[in-house]
């Protein structure tokens, strides 16, 4: 077991292993495509890759242990992108925009299915998406994106009078709200490090403990670590939160900010009186919002976002321990669910997001090589 804090996802996750047993890159290798980066972006895009073109020989870099980053510590909260229809519209026009609403909708359910036929138990729930009003300047707030989406016949959301919508979530400080069957929740780290065995499965080999040092180029790339080196064609940045500090053109682009959650002790029989034992995802509609999901032993999480700033955009060390706010997150959860005032907190943690300018992730290639591309800013 690490001695570095942790999520709990990612503690139960590391449990479930036995033995951990880490595999560091100590020598020079050659690759066809290296990864920096072993959390959702490098290891689903290496076995998307891999599943395209089998022959392939893909090598993934990882500062720590895969999932140590947001990828299993975040939320584990499935929502489709139907929600910001409007504004993709604006950027990248509706033909593009309705693949996007619909590809992040089949995701929902090809994350279960990819589970289930490789024997991936991350605790998967689809009960849907509730995005709730807590006062009155944010009722309706969907009603125009309804609209759009139902012009382009890619609605999925309803909205709920307000006896449903406090009787879906559980909350009487619910007043107004819209609802999608389509997402859930599930436990991140325990799909993460699924997604590890999985690609080591298929030939991908992992270096864990190996951060990306530097890079230089030649004919091909050469990705320098503590301890070894690969020589690849491409390389791709897959390190999130981090990436502005190793690209700085694109530090401009993203506020890093940390998103805190807390997680209660098992309380099932509470739960179930608040009707709240099944995977459904709720929201509130706050720029930096709140947003509340139930595990499967009985247990509520609620998480905010936009607490601590990180100074010029570097990843600071108090993301990796416990919430700054976390009183102030127990008076949140206490204020949606009075029946929770006496519930323990039996832990809370924290990590960093990045809000960038259009609310979007990016994706690209390096301004100075189409052989090097990146992808982050999901927050």
């Amino acid at each position: 077991m690490q001695k570095k804090y942790q999520s709990p996802w990612f503690v139960e996750a590391l449990q479930s292993e036995g033995k951990l047993e880490i595999n560091k890159l100590e020598t020079d290798m050659t690759a066809d495509m290296c990864i920096a980066g072993g959390g959702f972006t490098g290891l689903w895009t290496a076995l998307k890759i891999k599943e395209k073109k089998p022959s392939i020989n893909i090598a993934i870099i990882e500062k720590d242990l895969c999932g140590s980053g947001a990828s299993g510590r975040n939320g584990g909260c499935m929502i489709p992108q139907s929600t910001k229809f409007i504004a993709m519209k604006k950027v990248v026009g509706v033909k593009d925009a309705k693949k996007m609403v619909k590809a992040s909708e089949d995701a929902v359910y090809n994350i279960r299915d990819f589970c289930m036929q490789n024997n991936i138990d991350a605790k998967i729930r689809i009960n849907g998406v509730a995005y709730t009003a807590t006062n009155k300047s944010h009722e309706g707030a969907f009603e125009n994106l309804i609209e759009n989406l139902k012009e382009e016949k890619i609605n999925s959301w309803e909205r709920l009078s307000k006896k449903k919508i406090q009787e879906l979530t559980g909350s009487e400080r619910n007043i107004d709200g819209y609802y999608s069957a389509i997402g859930g929740s599930l436990q991140p780290a325990l799909l993460i490090r699924g997604l590890k065995k999985i690609a080591e499965k298929r030939g991908i080999k992992i270096f864990e403990h190996s951060a990306m040092l530097s890079y230089k180029e030649n004919n091909n790339i050469i990705v320098k670590t503590k301890n070894g080196s690969i020589e690849c064609k491409k390389l791709i940045v897959a390190i999130n939160a981090w990436t502005p500090s190793f690209f700085p053109f694109l530090s401009r682009s993203v506020i890093l900010v940390s998103s805190d959650m807390i997680i209660s002790e098992p309380i099932k029989d509470k739960l179930e009186n608040l009707k709240l034992n099944n995977g459904l995802v709720i929201l509130d509609s706050n720029l930096f919002t709140h947003y509340c999901r139930t595990t499967t032993d009985g247990r509520i999480i609620l998480g905010k976002g936009g607490n601590t700033f990180a100074f010029n955009n570097k990843v600071i060390p108090s993301y990796d321990g416990p919430s700054k706010i976390e009183t102030f997150l127990k008076k949140s959860l206490v204020s949606f669910f009075p029946s929770l005032k006496n519930v323990k907190i039996t832990k809370s943690w924290n990590g960093p997001s990045e809000r960038t300018k259009t609310g979007f992730p990016f994706f690209g290639y390096h301004p100075k090589n189409s052989n090097i591309l990146y992808g982050f800013g999901y927050s």
